[in-house]
């Protein structure tokens, strides 16, 4: 039991946890780059080996927060799909045609001919990628505060200051000019 409040209190063991919290914010902040190198990747191969169809936007909603969503309603194999796409950089209106390719293994998933995929994809690894790069930065934080910067760079010492002169009539006097006196009576 000793042994392990001495080894919690070893700085050696502190340093290697902020090391390992760096390593898992940094694991955390690269989750949403993997993710949507993933989907672009994704996107291309449905693009490439998709059921070509058309979609109608029936509808499009805008919630609290101001994003907006649009619903589409297309045909594959004689069945009618819907589904919903979220507005991040085209918003098309209701009644719109949109070109549309499908995937032939799940007929739920399309990607339009502006670059969407159906649904609202990898919210949760965004989530997750702003919590590793808070991780990140606390960890980065408390590792520079571990390194003893005042051993390497000592505080500066202020020059010592002379003792005031003294005036003929036994005051002290420091005088604070910039400039010297060109002539002392």
């Amino acid at each position: 039991m000793r042994f392990l409040i001495m080894m919690r209190r070893s700085p050696a063991v502190v340093t290697l946890g902020c090391v390992l919290l760096m390593v898992a914010g940094g694991l955390l902040l690269w989750l949403p780059i993997h993710t949507q190198l993933a989907l672009d990747d994704w996107e291309t191969e449905l693009r490439a080996g998709g059921l070509p169809a058309r979609a109608v936007v029936y509808d499009q909603v805008t919630d609290a927060r101001s994003k907006s969503t649009m619903y589409f309603r297309y045909e594959v194999s004689g069945r009618t799909y819907e589904q919903e796409v979220p507005c991040v950089e085209v918003c098309r209106p209701a009644g719109d045609d949109v070109s549309i390719w499908v995937n032939r293994a799940d007929p739920k998933d399309f990607v339009t001919d502006f670059g969407e995929l159906s649904g609202h994809r990898g919210r949760f690894q965004g989530l997750l990628g702003a919590g590793g790069f808070v991780v990140l930065v606390a960890a980065i934080l408390l590792l520079l505060s571990r390194i003893p910067f005042g051993r390497w760079f000592p505080p500066r010492t202020t020059p010592r200051r002379r003792p005031a002169a003294q005036v003929s009539d036994g005051t002290d006097f420091t005088s604070r000019s910039k400039r010297k006196r060109s002539g002392r009576r």
